[in-house]
């Protein structure tokens, strides 16, 4: 996998980087990091990919997921950012 940043060395050794594009994520908040944490439990438990971060969590649209998360306390809107997801225990491990 390519992440923003990395970068392709060419044979002439000419660099060719890696630019991640701007996508539309949902951005999950709430008033404090108690609720945070167990947003952040209901996420992994579904094995989503998420950038989780002190004040809020991104998250690809999914409008169920979406719903859960409002029924647990949180906001949720729209933002147009890159996504930078936390990579899981099994990721890139053939599971």
């Amino acid at each position: 996998h390519l992440h923003d940043g990395d970068a392709l060395v060419l044979e002439d050794q000419r660099l060719i980087t890696v630019v991640a594009d701007k996508e539309i994520l949902m951005e999950v908040t709430v008033p404090n990091v108690a609720d945070l944490s167990k947003l952040a439990w209901h996420i992994g438990n579904r094995h989503l990919e998420a950038q989780i971060e002190p004040t809020r969590i991104l998250l690809k649209r999914d409008a169920i997921i979406s719903t859960m998360l409002r029924q647990l306390g949180a906001t949720v809107r729209e933002v147009k950012e890159k996504f930078h997801p936390e990579h899981g225990a099994y990721h890139g491990h053939g599971h």
